[in-house]
Order: structure tokens, then C-alpha cells, then sequence
């Protein structure tokens, strides 16, 4: 029994093989029940399908639909638990031992004892947190390392002694196996490795907005996910009604990130860009900067104001109406005085309409009636006057010089019309009070700096739109085609069984037979959020956070009305004209005592030999920002090659096809439209294996962001650097490794070109 051995750092004593036998025998019983359950939900849930319900009791309808959402949940969150459940145990100072993993099992024979403690559950919390200095009354880590349903191998951690080796440190076997593990097509969650100063901001009780800030890889956006994660369990009943929102920087990203949640059985959310705000529209083009610094600063406000107020007018020349035998004019003065009093109603634009040609409806048929009754028709003959005024009324509506003078003088307008005929009109965009920057030939040609603008003007123009006319249109058709039906049933109310009798004396209205056979919507919650402007969010993740502008901002605000939010961004990589120079400049206007700041040290992705290089770069934009700490090195260290640039094309080659022959991923990225590699903005927040920058003298020139640029470039690497220049390298890369073109390898990294 003193026969000792260690490996990786950690202690293991000669009955090693046989705790790992015990622990796969617990671990096989967790997936027995795991099975068990699957196969309870299941039979629930094809017994919901199958159950009989009154179609005609739409409570009935509801309360069935909502059970079998419910129950489908249920069976996703059970499946995605089968890979990876159990990730290790706790042993406490009482000898308790408790085993955590990606959800809560019970042992319903025995007053439902947790036989498993899911990971966001308040007692695993030692799990992460636990270590020697701070035991938190456990004495014994132990991580599984699993393959399968397999257990291959586990690590212990001893607590609370003094030569216990602390949880975080360099010897943490699962982290770094984790870390180093080649990447794959999408982010991982680290559910079974969060360390101590993420599960902080994971659990953190803030009910307002949160920031968490850090440098490359320190797992900002991970620790976000997994803080919905913990957030949708300890609040499911409010954040299930709602959803959660997730705003990244492109489609790339999301696709990216977009397993996570799954992956930890979440499925009430929905992942969009800032270009896809707005449902039914998706914009990808990015603006000039000082175009995009212009539409995303709250002055822009101004000009939307001026705009829809220029498309209220009054006419340079009395209009004239006939009206049953008489000419009637529309001048400057009625018309001001309708316009006054719709803007004084405080509507939106569209809805403010109805003010004003209520007002020159009201002023058009009253002088009409004066010419038509002169010498006849006096006040006094109120019945008479009235008459006469409901007919001119009708037949003012149907004038045609009228419709057309109110559609010149107070047009119906959507989002999309106003800001198109904006751009194109140097005149409108002069009556605006707005720069000549913003004109362009092709008025809808959005970029992604117009969907703030264009939901601004929703709630400026109001949503009184032809679509919702025609749908209003549409639902008083089904009400008459129902109020006939009901009519025919009721008078045939002799050939009519009971219960048939009783339903027709139920319904009084049309609208109530047309409610029984309204198609009931029974998309799950993301896919109806996703396509409603109008949906509001229990919370709202926004990653790299310090590109949105300060109109971006409102519009997720909206989005939002109890302001819970977690925000993650690094203010050092900002690339956006727009975007945060501070937090709280964006953030004071909306939740001034509601938000805390939270920040990350520890960079997980990124090599020490990689960061020393990213480091350099980083100090000469941005001197006062520390950079954060790689947890580990690779070995390899990063390289510069400089080329003509006739040999670009087939250098690039060279790397891409060296790197075909390896495990993981790897990119090339290269000044915007460089032929042969991927712009930079394109992989904010995202990492590969390898990574070749190419010309990085051009990425610092071609913007005022460009060194920030490039620092994001040579950050996404998690083991190999290279750099490929025409001209002489940024003084800040001097250091790198020159190499040798005629060598065969360069440290042991890639083939020579």
C-alpha cells in the first residue's frame, strides 16, 4: 500500500486501476438511467401526439401543444447528455462523495437522491472553484477523462493541504488536453474544464448588464454561452417564456459558436448579426468608416427626424378639388393646420395621417357645403348639414386629385422607401441636416450600418404598413365568411344534433367561429422570436460587443426591456469607426446603476511563443492595456518569410497544402480582397490550429484600426504562426523569426514554399 507513483503531476496511489474499474461501473449505471428516462420522455411524449383533444376548445389545443414542446425539450436536453455525462466526483471532508456531470440524474427508488449533480447546479459549484488554499470543505478533485461512454482515464486533486497541487495551474491535465486538442468545425463548450474565474462570471448574480472584458482566448464568448446556460437553468420559468438573444459579429462567427447551447440541452435561442436585426433583412456590406462613425452615432437621430418630417408638407399652390358641382381648394394655411395638429398627436408617422386628412377632410367638405347650400341651407338645419357632409365625405375619399395630393402631402411611407429615397436625394438629404457621405445612387443597397437606422424608423413611421393592412384586410374576410357560416347554422337549427345547437348559441360574433379555425402557430420559441421585430428578450448576449455602435445599442435595448444583458469584448480589438472607445459611454444611457464590469486574464487559446509576437504589436496601439497570460507554450516558434509578390500565390499553396496533411484546421488571412485569403474582420472570435498572415503591411495600412487588425490576425492561432510579407515587416514584428528559405522545415512548423 506505500508504493506511490505520480503521473502528469498529480497523485495516484497502486489501486489506481481499480478505482478506475469502480468508476466506469457508476458511470455505466448513470447511463442506464440516462436510457431510462430517454425512453419515459419518449413514451410521454408519443402519447401527447397521440392523446384526443377537442378541436374545438383552442384552450384544450394550447395546453396539448405546450406539453409536447415541453416533452421534445426534454428528450434533446436527455440526448445531448449522452455525450460526455459524467465528468469526475467531489469528496467531501465528511466523506460524502457527489458526482458531477452535464445534467442532474435521481434515483426515483430511493426518495429521489441525486445520483448525479448537473454542472449549474448551486452544490457543483466546488467543482470549479475548489482549491487548496480554498477547499470549500472538499477534500478530493477527481476528473474524468472520457472517450464514449468510456472512462479512460481520471486526475485527483488533493484539497486543502498544503501541498496540494491548485486547480488553474499548469498542471491541469484535462484543461491543457483540452486546449491543445485539435480544433474542429465549431466551438466546444468547457463545461467539464471551466476554471475559477469563469464559473465566477458564469454564476454571477446581477440581474442588470454585465461586461465581461478580456484579451484573445481568454474564452469571453464560451463563458457567455455557458452563462445563458446556468441562467436558463436557475431561471427557466421567466427566461423560457422570452428566450435569450445571441448578437455576434457575422454569420461565420455564429455558425461557429452555434452548437454550444445545444450541446448543453438549450434550444430557446436565437443567433443573429447586427445585418439581421431586422426580420426579412440581411446585410453584409460594411460602409466607408467615416460613413458607418456618421449612421451609428446618436445624431443620426436628428436627420431621421428631419427626414420624416420633410415628407410632411404643405402645397407651394392651392390644389383644387371639385366636389358635387363646386371647385374647393387645398391650400398652404388647411394644410399647415392639418399637419400641425397630426404632429401634435404625438402618433407615428403613418398613424398621424389619419389626423391629417381628418382635419382636411373636415375643412374641404365644410366649404363645400357653404357653396353648395348658399342661400338655402343654414347651421340650424343640423340634419340636413350632416347629410350632406357624410356624402361629400364619401365622395372626397374617392377623388382622385385628393388621394393624390394627400400621398404628395403626407405619404405613406415604410423604413425601407424613406432612407432609399434619403441616400439618393442630395436635396431631401440637405433638408435633413445630413453630410454628403450618405448619399449614394442606390438607395437599398443596405450595409449593416442601415438596420439600426431602418428600426428606428419603424417605431418613427409606425407599423401601419401595407402588410399589416392587408393582413387586417385578410382577418375581416375569414370574420364575414365565419359570420355567414354562423348565420346558416343558426337558421338551421332544427336539423342540428345538441351539441352542434349549443355551439352556434355559444357564438354570438363572427370573430368568435373565425378564433376556432385560426391556424394556431406552433413554431418553437426561436423560430417565432426570429421573425417578430416586435419580440422582446429576457436576455441578450452580445459578443464582441466594442464593434456595436451607439445605434446598434438602442436597438438591442429595445429588444430588451428589463436590460439584462452579458456583454463581451475586448475595447483593444475594436476595428469599428463606430464602435465603444468605453463602456460606459455606451452603457450609462440606458442602465447607468445596473451595470458591473468583470474581466479575463488568462488566455487559453494562444501560445506564450504566439503571444510574445501578438504582444509586441498590442503595445504599440495600445501601450495601457495588459495583455493576458497564456496558460501554456507549444514549442513551435512563429515565423516570417518575405517573398516577391509574383511567389504570394504559391507560398500560400505551400502552406495550405501542408497543413491539409494535418490534424485540426488553419486559414489564411490577408488585407480585404487579397486574393487567396480570408479578410481579418471575417474571424473575430474565431481560432484554428494554424494560422498564415499575409502582408500584414497592408492589414495596419488600410484602415486607422489596422493594427488592432492585425493583433486580432495573430491571436486566432492555437499552435502555429507564420507570416508571409512583400515589403518590410511593421517594426513591431522585427523580432520574429526570420526564416531560411532554404531549409526544409522551419521549427518543425510548415514547409518551406
Amino acid at each position: 500500500m506505500a508504493d506511490r507513483t505520480r503521473k502528469r503531476g498529480l497523485v495516484r496511489t497502486h489501486t489506481y486501476e481499480d478505482e478506475l474499474r469502480s468508476e466506469q461501473s457508476y458511470v455505466d449505471e448513470l447511463y442506464v438511467r440516462l436510457a431510462a428516462e430517454r425512453a419515459r420522455v419518449r413514451a410521454e411524449y408519443d402519447e401527447a401526439l397521440r392523446s384526443p383533444v377537442d378541436t374545438q376548445n383552442g384552450g384544450a389545443l394550447v395546453e396539448r401543444d405546450a406539453k409536447v414542446r415541453a416533452l421534445f425539450k426534454e428528450a434533446k436536453r436527455l440526448e445531448v447528455a449522452d455525450n460526455g455525462l459524467c465528468f469526475g466526483r467531489l469528496d467531501a471532508v465528511t466523506g460524502e462523495r457527489t458526482y458531477v456531470g452535464r445534467i442532474g440524474l435521481l434515483d426515483k427508488d430511493n426518495d429521489y437522491e441525486p445520483v448525479l449533480l448537473d454542472w449549474r447546479a448551486p452544490a457543483s459549484r466546488a467543482f470549479y472553484v475548489a482549491t487548496g488554499a480554498s477547499p470549500e470543505n472538499m477534500r478530493r478533485r477527481r476528473q474524468f477523462h472520457t472517450r464514449g461512454h468510456a472512462v479512460v482515464d481520471f486526475t485527483d486533486e488533493l484539497l486543502g493541504r498544503p501541498d496540494a497541487i491548485a486547480r488553474g495551474s499548469r498542471g491541469d491535465s484535462a484543461l491543457l488536453a483540452a486546449i491543445d486538442a485539435p480544433r474542429g468545425d465549431g466551438m466546444r463548450d468547457i463545461v467539464a474544464t471551466i476554471q475559477s474565474e469563469q464559473d465566477d462570471i458564469v454564476r454571477l448574480d446581477h440581474q442588470g448588464v454585465l461586461v465581461v472584458e478580456g484579451g484573445p482566448g481568454t474564452g469571453k464568448t464560451v463563458v457567455a454561452l455557458h452563462r445563458v446556460a446556468y441562467l436558463l437553468y436557475t431561471q427557466r420559468e421567466q427566461m423560457e417564456r422570452h428566450g435569450v438573444l445571441v448578437v455576434g459579429p457575422n454569420p461565420a462567427f455564429l455558425d461557429h459558436i452555434s452548437q454550444v447551447l445545444p450541446s448543453l440541452g438549450e434550444s430557446d435561442v436565437v443567433f443573429t448579426s447586427t445585418g439581421d436585426l431586422v426580420p426579412g433583412l440581411h446585410a453584409t456590406a460594411e460602409d466607408e468608416p467615416e460613413t458607418a462613425q456618421a449612421k451609428g452615432s446618436l445624431q443620426i437621430l436628428d436627420v431621421l427626424v428631419a427626414a420624416v418630417a420633410d415628407r410632411q408638407r404643405i402645397p407651394e399652390e392651392a390644389i383644387p378639388i371639385d366636389l358635387s358641382g363646386v371647385t374647393v381648394h387645398l391650400d398652404a394655411e388647411t394644410a399647415d393646420w392639418g399637419r400641425e395638429e397630426a404632429r401634435a398627436s404625438g402618433l407615428p408617422h403613418n398613424a398621424a395621417r389619419a389626423v391629417f386628412v381628418d382635419i382636411l377632410t373636415w375643412a374641404l367638405t365644410e366649404r363645400a357645403i357653404i357653396r353648395i347650400g348658399k342661400g338655402w341651407l343654414t347651421r340650424s338645419d343640423r340634419q340636413a348639414w350632416e347629410q350632406m357632409r357624410d356624402g361629400l365625405r364619401l365622395e372626397l375619399i374617392e377623388n382622385r386629385t385628393f388621394s393624390a395630393a394627400l400621398d404628395e402631402l403626407w405619404p405613406t411611407l415604410t423604413p425601407e422607401i424613406l432612407l432609399a429615397q434619403l441616400y439618393t436625394s442630395s436635396e431631401r438629404l440637405s433638408s435633413a441636416g445630413a453630410g454628403r457621405d450618405l448619399y449614394r445612387a442606390n438607395g437599398a443597397a443596405w450595409t449593416v450600418s442601415d438596420v439600426p437606422l431602418l428600426d428606428e424608423l419603424t417605431d418613427m413611421l409606425g407599423q401601419d404598413t401595407v402588410e399589416d393592412k392587408a393582413a387586417e384586410q385578410k382577418r375581416r374576410s375569414e370574420i364575414d365568411y365565419a359570420a355567414d357560416v354562423l348565420d346558416t347554422l343558426i337558421s338551421h337549427e332544427d336539423l342540428m344534433d345538441d351539441e352542434d345547437h349549443l355551439i352556434a348559441q355559444d357564438m354570438l360574433y363572427g370573430e368568435d367561429l373565425a378564433d376556432r379555425f385560426v391556424e394556431r402557430d406552433t413554431r418553437a420559441l426561436a423560430e417565432r422570436a426570429a421573425t417578430d421585430r416586435n419580440w422582446t428578450y429576457r436576455h441578450v448576449v452580445v459578443d464582441e460587443a466594442q464593434e456595436l455602435s451607439a445605434m446598434d445599442w438602442r436597438v438591442l435595448m429595445r429588444r430588451c426591456p428589463s436590460r439584462s444583458f452579458t456583454v463581451v469584448g475586448d475595447l483593444a480589438q475594436r476595428r469599428s469607426a463606430a464602435g465603444a472607445l468605453s463602456w460606459d459611454a455606451m452603457l450609462d444611457p440606458y442602465v447607468p446603476d445596473r451595470w458591473v464590469y468583470r474581466s479575463l486574464s488568462v488566455n487559453y487559446r494562444t501560445p506564450s511563443e504566439i503571444m510574445a509576437v501578438a504582444t509586441a504589436v498590442l503595445a504599440e496601439f495600445a501601450p495601457d492595456v495588459t495583455p493576458p497570460e497564456s496558460v501554456r507554450s507549444c514549442g513551435i516558434r512563429p515565423w516570417s518569410l518575405r517573398v516577391d509578390e509574383s511567389e504570394l500565390p504559391s507560398a500560400i499553396e505551400s502552406f495550405v497544402r501542408a497543413e491539409s496533411a494535418r490534424e485540426g484546421n488553419s486559414i489564411v488571412l490577408g488585407p480585404a480582397g487579397s486574393a487567396g485569403t480570408t479578410a481579418v474582420s471575417e474571424t473575430k472570435g474565431l481560432e484554428f490550429d494554424a494560422v498564415l498572415v499575409v502582408e500584414p503591411e497592408r492589414i495596419v495600412a488600410e484602415s486607422p484600426r489596422g493594427a488592432a487588425q492585425l493583433y486580432v490576425a495573430l491571436t486566432r492561432s492555437t499552435q502555429r504562426l507564420g507570416i508571409l510579407h512583400v515589403s518590410a515587416l511593421p517594426r513591431e514584428l522585427a523580432e520574429l523569426t526570420a526564416r531560411d528559405q532554404s531549409c526544409g522545415t522551419c521549427d518543425n512548423s510548415m514547409t518551406t514554399p
